[in-house]
Order: C-alpha cells, then sequence, then structure tokens
C-alpha cells in the first residue's frame, strides 16, 4: 500500500474553537512558528474528512460569555481571608502589609496589563494554564495523569478482558463518532449551556515532549487505535473516512482475541525489553532526547511506529492482571503494577503509554482509564466514561429488545451489510509494531524501568467504600453534600494530627468559554472552628450547629469559585503578567533549582480530576520557579523586584497543598483518583453517590490507610450526632403515593380494611427522624468538583 503523509499539527495553545473544528490547513501562530512537523503516517489513513453542516454539539459555543477578570481588590479580600485560618497572626498582619501595596502598586499595574493581554484572548488564563503544564518535565505518571475505575459490567458474562474490551471500545467509536458530526448533545447545567471545546481535544491527542517543554499533537482526522499487551504494540483502523465504524463488536472481539494470543508467545521477560511505553514515563527533557533518536532517521521504522502511537484514536492496555483488591486495582489504573521477576519488571507498569487516553481492561473485566489532561478536565473524561458506561448497557438492552433506546442521533451503518468498496483504504488486521532496539534505547528503557518501580513504590493508595450512607442522607440532614464531605476531610485530618492544612477543591467554570476550574479554599474560620468543637467535650447539639455554619460556609465559597469570582487564578494570572514582562526586557529569572518544589496549585492542582497541581520547575514560556516565587539568590536585575506579594509567606503558604481534594463522578465510577500532590500531603478523588460514598486516597507512605480509617470513623459518629440532635416528632417526607394513602377517599374503596404494617425505625435508615428537608431542596451548585450524569445533561448538586 502507498504510504500518504499528513501534519500532524502541534501547539501550546488551543487555537480559536471554529479554527479548531472547521478549517482543516491553517495552523495557528505557534504552528506557523515551527511548533509543527510533518510526520509520516502509517499506512492505509484517508485524509477525506466528512462534509457535513455544522451540528449541536459546539452550538452554543458563540454564546457562552467570556471568562471575567475578576476586580483587583475583592480578589486580594478573598486572598487574605483564604490564609487567615493557615496563619499566625503575626504572619497574617505581614501578608496584609504586602497586599495593601500590592493593592496601592504594582497590584493595579499588572491588572490593567492582563486587561489589555486579554483583549485579542479567549480566556485570560488559557495560555498560562497550558503553559503550567506543558512545561513540567517530571514524570506524568503519578503527578499529572489521574484515574477512573469503572464499575463492573451488570452482565455477568461480558466481564472477562476481551468482551468487555470489545464493548467499552465499540462505545468509546460510537462517542468518537458523535463528537466529530457534532452530534453529541451539550452538557448543560439546569438550562445553562456548558462549554465543549474540550471535547474537540479529547481523541487523536498526544503528549509530546521537546528540549522546550511539552507540545500537544493532534490527529483530528485519525482512524485508528493502538492495543498495548503485555508491553507490546498492535493497531488496527476502526472507523473509515465518514467517522463509521467499520468493525462490529463480535470482529472487534476477534482482533483483540489475535492480539492476546500473540502477545503470549513471547515469554514476558522477553517482551519487556522492547516495553517501550516505560519512556512515557520517565522525564520529559530525557524523554525528548530518546524521541529524537526514536525519529532521527526521517521514515525509519521506529519513526513511523512511534507516529503510529501519537496519532492513535487511544490506546487500549489489555492488561496481564486480575486483582481482586480495590486498593491495588486502583493503584493499577494509576500506575501499573511494580512485580519483579528474576530481576526484569514484568508488571503492567510497562503496559502503559501515559502521553493520551488510555482504556485499561483486566483479565477480570475490571476497567478503568488514564487520561492525559493537559487539554482536557475530569468532567470532560468523566462524560466520555458515563457516557460509553450507558451505550454498553444501552447495546445490551437492544440485544434483547429492538426498540430500546440509544443515545445516539444517529448510529454508523451495521458494517457486516456494507459494500466493502465503501469502507475506503483501510487495514482491520492487526499488525504488531516491532521497534528496533537500537543500544540506547535498550540502555535508556532499563534504566526508566528502574526509576519507574522506584517512583511507584513511594507511593501507596488505599479506598474506602463507605456504605452506611451518602447523598440522600445529606441531604435529608439539609446539608449539601460536597461541603458535607469536605468537613470529613479536615476533622479526620485533625483528630489525627491536631493541625489544620492547606485544603484545595476544584470549582468547575465551563459555563464560561474554555472555561476550566477554580480553586476552591476548602479551609475556612467556619470550618476550623467546627473541627475543634467536634474534637473537643462539647454537647452534640454545639458540634453539629458548627458543622451546618461551616458547611454554609463552603457552599457559599463554592458558588462564587463557579463564577470565577475566586482568587486563586486571578492572581496567577497577574503573577505570569509580571513574569511575561520580565521575560519581554531580557532579564534573567531564578534558577529552578535554588528554590523549592512545593506544588503550585494554580491553575493546576492534583484535585483537579485531571488537574494535578504540580507547576513545572522549568518554563519555557514563562520560567517560573517550582512554587511560583524568585529564589532569594535569583539573577533579576535591578528595578525588576518580585512583587511582594508574590515572595510573601503567605504566598508559599496558599501554594502548597496538603489535602488535594476532588469530587467527580457518577454511578458508573466505582472509585477516582490521583497521586498526592506534595510529600507531606494527601490525594482525595471522592465520588458521592445516593446511598454510598467512595474514597480513593493516595500518599507517600504517610498512614493513608489510618486516615481513611479515620474518615470512616468521622462519618460514623457524625450520623450517630445527627440522630441525636434532630427534632423528636419528625420524619422525613413521605413519598407521593404514600401522601394520597393519607387523603381520605370519598366514595372510594375502603382503604383502612386489614392491619397496616410499619416499618421499625430504629431499624431502617429511612424511617429515623430527620428535618423535613427533601433531598431536592439541599444543593450544592454544582461546580465543586466534577458530577455528571449520562445523556448530556450534567446535573450538580
Amino acid at each position: 500500500m502507498p504510504v500518504s503523509t499528513r501534519t500532524a499539527r502541534f501547539f501550546t495553545m488551543p487555537r480559536s474553537l471554529n479554527e479548531s473544528l472547521y478549517s482543516s490547513g491553517s495552523l495557528s501562530e505557534e504552528s506557523r512558528s515551527g511548533a509543527s512537523k510533518e510526520l509520516p503516517t502509517r499506512p492505509s489513513m484517508s485524509n477525506q474528512k466528512p462534509k457535513h453542516e455544522p451540528g449541536v454539539t459546539f452550538a452554543a459555543q458563540d454564546k457562552l460569555p467570556k471568562l471575567p477578570i475578576p476586580d483587583l481588590e475583592p480578589t486580594i479580600q478573598k486572598y487574605l481571608k483564604a490564609l487567615l485560618p493557615l496563619q499566625s497572626t503575626r504572619e497574617h498582619e505581614e501578608t496584609k502589609a504586602v497586599a495593601r501595596e500590592f493593592l496601592e502598586g504594582e497590584g493595579r499595574e499588572l491588572q490593567e496589563r492582563l486587561k489589555k493581554y486579554s483583549l485579542d484572548k479567549t480566556s485570560y488564563i488559557e495560555q498560562f494554564w497550558y503553559d503550567s503544564y506543558l512545561n513540567f518535565d517530571n514524570p506524568v505518571v503519578l503527578n499529572l495523569n489521574p484515574f477512573f475505575l469503572l464499575e463492573d459490567d451488570p452482565t455477568p458474562a461480558r466481564n472477562n478482558q476481551v468482551t468487555r474490551a470489545a464493548s467499552l471500545v465499540i462505545s468509546a467509536l460510537s462517542f468518537v463518532r458523535a463528537v466529530r458530526r457534532e452530534e453529541l448533545a451539550p452538557d448543560t447545567l439546569r438550562g445553562t449551556p456548558l462549554c465543549m471545546y474540550q471535547f474537540s481535544r479529547l481523541f487523536g491527542t498526544a503528549r509530546v515532549p521537546t528540549d522546550n517543554g511539552c507540545i500537544i499533537g493532534q490527529d483530528s482526522s485519525a482512524k485508528h487505535m493502538v492495543v498495548l499487551c503485555r508491553g507490546q504494540f498492535y493497531w488496527f483502523d476502526v472507523l473509515d473516512s465518514n467517522n463509521d465504524l467499520i468493525m462490529s463488536e463480535k470482529d472487534l472481539s476477534l482482533n483483540l482475541q489475535v492480539i492476546v494470543n500473540d502477545a503470549i508467545q513471547t515469554p514476558i521477560q522477553e517482551a519487556a525489553k522492547s516495553a517501550l511505553g516505560v519512556l512515557s514515563t520517565e522525564n520529559r527533557k530525557i524523554w525528548s532526547g530518546l524521541r529524537d533518536v526514536l525519529t532521527r532517521e526521517e521514515g525509519s521504522n521506529n519513526s513511523e511506529c512511534l507516529n503510529i502511537v501519537d496519532t492513535a484514536l487511544f490506546i487500549l492496555c489489555l492488561d496481564d492482571t486480575e486483582s481482586s483488591d480495590i486498593s491495588a486495582l486502583c493503584g493499577n489504573m494509576l500506575c501499573g503494577t511494580n512485580e519483579i521477576i528474576k530481576g526484569v519488571q514484568v508488571g503492567t507498569c510497562t503496559n502503559r503509554w501515559y502521553d493520551k487516553l488510555q482504556i485499561i481492561v483486566c483479565k477480570n473485566g475490571s476497567a478503568g482509564i488514564n487520561f492525559e489532561h493537559t487539554g482536557v478536565d475530569g468532567h470532560t473524561v468523566l462524560r466520555f466514561a458515563s457516557d460509553v458506561y450507558t451505550d454498553t448497557i444501552l447495546r445490551f438492552a437492544r440485544s434483547i429488545n429492538g426498540e430500546a433506546p440509544t443515545l445516539w442521533a444517529s448510529n454508523s451503518p451495521d458494517p457486516s451489510r456494507r459494500d466493502p468498496s465503501s469502507f475506503g483504504d483501510v487495514s482491520t488486521t492487526p499488525h504488531k509494531l516491532e521497534w528496533d532496539m537500537l543500544p540506547e534505547l535498550s540502555t535508556a528503557l532499563r534504566f526508566a524501568e528502574t526509576r519507574l518501580a522506584d517512583l511507584i513504590q513511594q507511593n501507596e493508595f488505599r479506598t474506602l467504600e463507605f456504605k452506611q450512607y451518602g447523598k440522600n442522607f445529606m441531604t435529608s440532614m439539609g446539608f449539601s453534600p460536597d461541603a458535607f464531605v469536605q468537613m470529613a476531610f479536615q476533622a479526620a485530618y485533625y483528630g489525627l494530627y491536631g493541625r489544620i492544612e492547606n485544603t484545595y477543591e476544584p470549582a468547575m467554570t465551563k459555563i464560561f468559554l474554555h472555561g476550566r476550574t477554580e480553586a476552591i479554599r476548602s479551609v475556612t474560620p467556619e470550618s476550623v472552628d467546627f473541627v475543634k468543637t467536634f474534637w473537643a467535650d462539647n454537647p452534640a447539639q454545639q458540634k453539629i450547629d458548627a458543622l451546618r455554619k461551616a458547611v454554609q460556609k463552603h457552599t457559599a465559597v463554592t458558588k462564587e469559585c463557579s463564577k470565577a469570582q475566586g482568587q486563586d487564578r486571578h492572581l496567577y494570572a497577574l503573577f505570569c503578567v509580571w513574569q511575561r514582562a520580565v521575560d519581554e526586557e531580557g532579564l534573567e529569572i531564578a534558577s529552578p533549582s535554588e528554590t523549592s518544589s512545593n506544588g503550585y496549585s494554580s491553575p493546576a492542582d492534583p484535585s483537579d480530576p485531571g488537574s494535578p497541581a504540580r507547576i513545572p520547575s522549568d518554563s519555557s514560556a514563562g520560567r517560573r520557579s517550582p512554587n511560583g516565587r524568585q529564589s532569594p539568590n535569583g539573577n533579576a536585575r535591578a528595578g525588576q523586584q518580585m512583587p511582594s506579594l508574590f515572595a510573601d509567606n503567605g504566598w508559599d503558604r496558599i501554594n502548597n497543598t496538603i489535602l488535594s481534594t476532588s469530587n467527580c463522578g457518577n454511578p458508573a465510577l466505582r472509585h477516582f483518583g490521583f497521586g498526592p500532590t506534595s510529600g507531606d500531603g494527601f490525594g482525595i478523588g471522592y465520588i458521592i453517590k445516593d446511598d454510598s460514598i467512595s474514597i480513593c486516597a493516595s500518599s507517600k507512605h504517610r498512614q493513608t490507610q489510618r486516615y481513611v480509617e479515620s474518615l470512616e470513623s468521622y462519618l460514623l459518629e457524625l450520623r450517630k450526632l445527627l440522630r441525636a440532635t434532630a427534632r423528636r416528632g419528625t420524619s422525613p417526607k413521605a413519598s407521593r403515593a404514600r401522601e394520597a394513602e393519607e387523603r381520605p377517599a370519598p366514595g372510594g374503596r375502603l382503604k383502612s380494611r386489614g392491619r397496616v404494617i410499619k416499618a421499625d425505625s430504629g431499624k431502617v435508615e429511612t424511617s429515623i427522624t430527620t428535618p423535613t428537608t427533601d433531598s431536592g431542596e439541599v444543593e450544592d451548585d454544582g461546580l465543586g468538583g466534577c458530577k455528571h450524569f449520562p445523556i448530556a445533561n450534567v446535573r450538580c448538586w
């Protein structure tokens, strides 16, 4: 077959929506200036693009408001309020002094510069956001990429590896088709449309390291997928030029079984010698140099193999493991397993490619998603995961009843009934990629694996599947579920260590064009008062009253952040504007090696389901130091001293997150999580379901199991307090049918015949005496964390 070439577009900042979606050949300014390159593509990929009218998916984009730049004075006030419970009296007075100085001097100038800078930008924070991710040099595994663990398939017969994988891939391809044809129903929040831009960045993309930071490459017309099995690479086409599926689920199962059968022919110890996916876990500068080795001969086997991986729609990882331990399973989805046999790494950590979206399926059918999230947040990938999981169920339903509903506005023609010539130039037979293992690659692979093994061993993961109560109970007691759980994290930590620590939670801002997240600073004077009251010898009612005030405050802060009126993103942008001005004047900034390596939570915090907050140790664009401040020994020239606000202790404190948390999920997910943000902190992913709470905590061996057990004890103790303080003589609202039953029935049939059987209020959770607040009356505003329900309607509470 002839070999075609295609331009793979690389960018450091997304282009405008219209340019991205509807132009076929134009490149962004960054690309025209040299950030793009021709890459040979694998055989059989068509360049033809489907022709169709713009659909519903992006129809509301032009109506979305731009992310507003907050006024400076309210931002400073909120910054001081966030720091108040985290600082001593002396420290806070010092911060207040530098804040006043900033507000009256440099801050106003930087605010005007930011406004001027943003005039021709889609978002004032977007470029700075991308820089913070793409200039991160440390390994992305455990530092940046989060994971989702899906619930098992409800049909037991499909809970084996090949069958489950084929089912998920078919649904994933249907989702790809819906996005590309713009038929995917847009997300909304109580009728308000949300930005759908990130969906155009979800498939066919790869994080590509360079000597000057990473870039994101995208082949928007990709038609093939790559399968990883026992560290070996395979590919085959799955879509035609119209984005229709060219394989049935049965065909796909056969392909996957062929791949599994082929992969086991190579002993795992032998396959480990060429498991090049391990290189994607390396330091980004090292990985950049190794990619140069792979591509130094244009058109070489290694160069073309790498291009096939880079341009794939996504990666399917078929893991040779079937752990029944849920904590171990979460670890497998986040970073793979570390297993050494006869000195050779045979764990699933070699069966990954962390620069792309990955669907991971274990031998027993357990499945999850690990994603590179520079261009996408957890909410976007959650929509993908939810729709994929839902579609697998609906397809099974349609096999029973052909009239069962479907998620998609239209479906691909049945591949088995199509004229073979209609598929175009495709190759559905699996091809194995066989890398030329040059000496330098073999050496690098060995060292990369040992460093990865160290990294895995330095972290631990523990889960809590709390089934005693969930959202229904919390709302029946009059609490916002997300704020209720946020107080649990602080109370459990204080109960263990007796300290109040900086806590982070992301608030979604996708009601704005290209909106991402804002930082909720969960520690407030009200939350501090609550945790101290809770652990002191106080009456139950006093503890619950303090909890209620803390929850109300957290909910109010969340509402402000969801409207892009928080302080973190704004201050971070002002810092970047100052840094930009210094760079433009050709002045040197402090060496990263001279500064602390604490995380910098703006804009990216690991608790953003995909927003792990480690700011890069070096930035080609902004050359920020890791903690966002200039070293005292830095080399900035006289007259260019860093604004005192950013050199103050408070700036360091607010950007060193100890409890990095995020609420992201729905019933399609069993767990989600991410690595810890700092050596002395916890990464906490949680999902609040109707009658349960799922929590996955990670740390660098900081008594994670003990912390999780403390959370469980707290939640149980709080239920006792709520029961003890609930108003006597009241009960939850009865169902509508029960209310109707209690009304007299004039002229109707006798309703009193027989003996009435009532539930034992002491044994049934829903019959305990509680305030009469209906669960529909107590809501989060929906943007603290990510909660998504299938079929396009984003319901957040």
